[in-house]
């Protein structure tokens, strides 16, 4: 059992579920963090949230998300032998009903993926009622989540990325009811089509697991897909495309001094690595290490580390990379909370570099601590 200097067992409440289109990919993820916290020696506590955005904390929250019986209105009430003891004042949780609070931990881990979660969010929640936390603080995940805002910021640090253009939805919607209805839309498409060669990629700016994201090869495809990333969100970031491009990965550790594991590739088993590729179609492969020269090897290592401090991250995130077929290497995206499913990259990418899963979590743990405690050195005025 993992305790603290008091000796009390660390209490680690994992936080899943969540409002966005990712889910049920952060139930799958949680599961595995819970086992090797669990294998680690910490003492868990299952912290559930609805699609409908509501708290669960009584019961067994991810049993009720992964079965789809949360408790009328998405909320599970705490029974009464659930309300004592409850969590002393500085956790208690403004989002839970009446007298339901956050049960007692000494940190969370916000196994969260997509907006309302990984984007700052709840970040910001957490350091508002002076909770530790696993993983980037509000800056580096709200700016991480943004592709476009993110973008800005690799390219002053001087990190190679694909050409883009972007757009906003209340554009491309005012274009379509305006008349003549095909002109105006007709405007924004040749002036992306001028600026980028297809094939192209085109994503809503605010999401992942590869959500909304659709390769188009034609000017009817493109409409289409705008249209589509549209759904997601309000801006949408359409990208030139990379000739026979390798998806290589990299997984980053660490607060102030972070490291890079091996580099990974990725064959997806669709044209490119979508959300099917992904969780759906068993056909794609991970291959670790990547048949890559160790000079390329290091370039990609040196490169994720600079984009996770140019985002001033914390914890973990993974660097993604596209290799074409001329050797020009392009960040893709840095991703604050990537997947711990039973497929996903970052875990196995650590494990490749010798951090077993329950090594890696306790390091996020001793992590979230003192990146809170280096927080509470910081003067308020009062």
């Amino acid at each position: 059992m993992v305790t603290l200097m008091s000796g009390n067992p660390v209490r680690v409440g994992v936080l899943f579920g969540g409002k966005s289109g990712e889910h049920e990919i952060s139930l799958l993820s949680a599961q595995t963090v819970i086992r090797a916290l669990d294998e680690a020696g910490y003492e868990t506590v299952r912290l559930g949230i609805t699609k409908a955005g509501e708290w669960l904390t009584g019961a067994d929250p991810l049993a009720q998300l992964t079965n789809g019986k949360e408790k009328e209105n998405g909320r599970a009430r705490m029974e009464e032998n659930d309300a004592a003891p409850l969590a002393p004042a500085p956790t208690q949780f403004p989002l839970l009903a009446h007298s339901e609070r956050l049960p007692p931990v000494d940190l969370i881990f916000p196994v969260l993926h997509g907006p309302y979660g990984e984007d700052g969010t709840v970040q910001g929640l957490l350091e508002m009622i002076e909770m530790p936390y696993v993983g980037c603080g509000v800056l580096a995940s709200a700016v991480a989540m943004d592709k476009i805002a993110a973008k800005s910021l690799f390219a002053a640090a001087g990190i190679p990325q694909v050409a883009y253009r972007t757009l906003l939805r209340r554009n491309w919607a005012q274009n379509a009811n305006a008349a003549p209805r095909e002109n105006r839309r007709e405007t924004l498409l040749d002036e992306l089509e001028s600026a980028l060669p297809y094939p192209l990629f085109v994503k809503p700016a605010n999401l992942g697991s590869s959500v909304g994201i659709s390769k188009v090869k034609d000017r009817a495809e493109l409409a289409h897909a705008i249209d589509f990333a549209c759904r997601y969100d309000r801006k949408v970031l359409v990208e030139a495309g990379v000739h026979e491009a390798r998806e290589l990965e990299v997984s980053v550790l660490g607060n102030d001094e972070p490291r890079a594991s091996v580099v990974g590739e990725i064959v997806p088993a669709n044209e490119f690595y979508d959300y099917e590729a992904k969780y759906l179609d068993k056909g794609s492969r991970l291959l670790i290490p990547a048949d890559i020269p160790p000079a390329l090897a290091e370039e990609i290592r040196l490169l994720a580390v600079r984009a996770f401090q140019a985002l001033d991250g914390a914890g973990l995130a993974r660097a993604d990379f596209l290799l074409g077929a001329d050797g020009q290497l392009f960040l893709n995206e840095l991703n604050t909370m990537p997947g711990f499913t039973a497929s996903s990259m970052y875990p196995k990418l650590w494990e490749a570099s010798g951090v077993p899963l329950s090594q890696l979590v306790g390091s996020l743990v001793d992590m979230a601590l003192e990146r809170h405690a280096d927080r509470r050195q910081n003067r308020i005025h009062r």
